[in-house]
């Protein structure tokens, strides 16, 4: 070979290789995953996922993991009822649910060593630890960003305005801002739109009801303002902060949903029969758990519904709408009477009225918390309540998952006697995000890249294939 057939030979050869290596980061950068993804079970079954979040941690003994044997300080004040898969039981105070269990698929073997609220949130909104190991820190810019951040970062949504949409939220620890539910480095740009009570009898997105007097041309026009003056502004020099530029995406997304029709429909649960707005429960959780499945109908790939906006509101209200799932104390007043009746009501609702509008097929449901309750039931003395609870436990609890592909019924998962600690394979919360990836057809491996190119993993567990298997 002479030198020119060489070079000509050697050139081609590279051109071919920087071709691949393009068309490979592409790829990673749009989530689209590595060769053979598709294989894997349940890979891009979704189009939409709704995570309904039980805020405060969940006691598993007294929701999907009832121990009827155990001794009664371990088994709690209830009991446990067969359900419609033979050989599966669930707490007695979910009877709707355990009519259901033919349609939804239980982890019982959830496990991870974060022991406190906040940043166990964190870690579940992100899938991944917060730096400072359980504690309650505040939100902040450089915070990893939630995966619905991501997803809007590596597939954002063409037939909805939002990519992700928070409903009664934001999650607050209790009575503060959670960290984890936003953008974080992607910036404001990435955050979901929050919805916060829907049942004020006000619209749930404030200002989205047209004015006959401003008209879609009077609307352009102020829109074409706003552009000219901030043109100007940079050309003459302004510095623009990062609150301005967070300023500039609201205007982005205020203006494109004011364009849009069907999403201000997409909010009017008003639409709705009278029936089964009664049917979900006409309180906060049922109401968002109604309108996570019109906004999945409208096309929002990730609804996140915070089941209960604060853990333990109950500290320091008596309504309880305000009350959360963190009971250190009085655990059976505030399961029994308030939160598991309208969680059984509601999270029922969700899934039969997504089977009955054929949406479960192609829609994931996750119900989850950020961890679990003690075995132990004992009296707490540095908490409000004069009745025994349960405190914070991560080691091992549970979390339920159907639709899209997920095999019904099937239990994934077997914690011991009293439901502490996992004797079979556990999963965290980094599995459940790379699950959630993955039925969205996103490869959980891949990365996305922040605003300065640097690359970070989607997730860094992996895809629950036993939820496909059974």
């Amino acid at each position: 070979m002479n030198r020119r057939d060489w070079i000509s030979s050697t050139g081609m050869s590279a051109f071919a290789l920087l071709g691949e290596l393009l068309r490979s980061r592409r790829s990673i950068a749009e989530g689209g995953g590595t060769p053979g993804t598709q294989a894997v079970p349940g890979f891009g079954r979704a189009k939409s996922v709704i995570v309904v979040f039980a805020n405060g941690g969940q006691s598993q003994l007294e929701s999907w993991d009832p121990k009827p044997d155990a001794p009664a300080e371990i088994r709690g004040a209830f009991g446990a009822i067969p359900t419609a898969v033979p050989g599966t039981i669930i707490s007695d105070r979910l009877p709707r649910l355990a009519k259901l269990a033919d349609r939804y698929s239980i982890v019982r073997t959830m496990s991870h060593e974060d022991l406190d609220h906040g940043s166990a949130f964190y870690l579940a909104m992100t899938g991944t630890y917060h730096q400072r190991l359980s504690s309650n820190p505040p939100p902040q810019t450089t915070d990893h960003p939630f995966f619905g951040s991501v997803l809007k970062r590596v597939r954002p949504t063409q037939k909805f305005v939002h990519t992700s949409v928070m409903v009664n939220g934001p999650a607050q620890v209790p009575f503060e801002i959670g960290p984890g539910q936003f953008g974080g480095l992607l910036g404001k740009d990435f955050d979901p739109m929050v919805v916060g009570d829907v049942t004020t009898g006000r619209p749930p997105v404030p200002g989205l009801t047209p004015i006959a007097s401003l008209d879609g041309r009077r609307r352009g026009n102020r829109a074409e303002l706003l552009s000219h003056l901030e043109t100007s502004a940079s050309e003459a020099g302004a510095t623009f902060s990062p609150p301005m530029f967070d300023m500039q995406a609201l205007y982005r997304q205020a203006f494109e949903m004011l364009d849009r029709p069907e999403a201000r429909e997409a909010f009017n649960l008003d639409a709705e029969p009278a029936e089964l707005r009664d049917r979900y429960g006409r309180h906060r959780s049922g109401q968002a758990c109604l309108l996570a499945r019109r906004l999945v109908e409208a096309g929002t790939p990730l609804v996140t519904v915070v089941w209960n906006h604060s853990n333990r509101g109950q500290d320091r209200y008596l309504d309880d709408e305000e009350f959360g799932w963190d009971t250190h104390n009085d655990i059976f007043q505030v399961m029994g009477k308030h939160l598991l009746p309208k969680f059984d009501q509601s999270f029922s609702a969700l899934l039969e009225d997504l089977d009955a509008r054929g949406l479960l097929d192609e829609t994931l449901v996750v119900c989850m918390g950020e961890f679990g309750r003690a075995p132990l039931v004992a009296l707490e003395p540095r908490f409000d309540g004069a009745t025994p609870g349960r405190k914070h436990w991560a080691a091992t609890y549970s979390i339920v998952l159907a639709g899209a592909g997920v095999v019904p019924g099937a239990i994934i998962g077997r914690s011991d006697r009293h439901a502490g600690y996992p004797v079979s394979k556990k999963f965290g919360p980094w599995d459940v995000t790379a699950t959630i990836a993955h039925a969205l057809g996103i490869d959980s491996s891949s990365h996305f890249q922040d605003l300065t190119g640097r690359p970070y993993a989607i997730s860094s567990g992996q895809p629950i294939t036993e939820l496909y298997s059974g």
